[in-house]
């Protein structure tokens, strides 16, 4: 099975996680993923819904 780029097209790169705001992967993630493996890309694919939820919980107001 081959493991599909998460790309949505909403290429914007959050300067607090480092993490693409459209498919959370980090820019190293992105430029690489033609050059990965597929256990490489599942094991990607397979954290980006943790940083998903993690970048839409309420942030400590500190």
């Amino acid at each position: 099975m081959i493991v599909r780029s998460p790309c949505i097209k909403v290429c914007e790169m959050d300067p607090e996680t480092g993490f693409c705001q459209g498919c959370f992967r980090t820019l190293e993630e992105i430029g690489m993923w033609t050059a990965y493996t597929e256990e490489e890309r599942k094991r990607i694919r397979s954290q980006l819904l943790d940083r998903k939820s993690a970048s839409v919980l309420p942030k400590d107001p500190l």
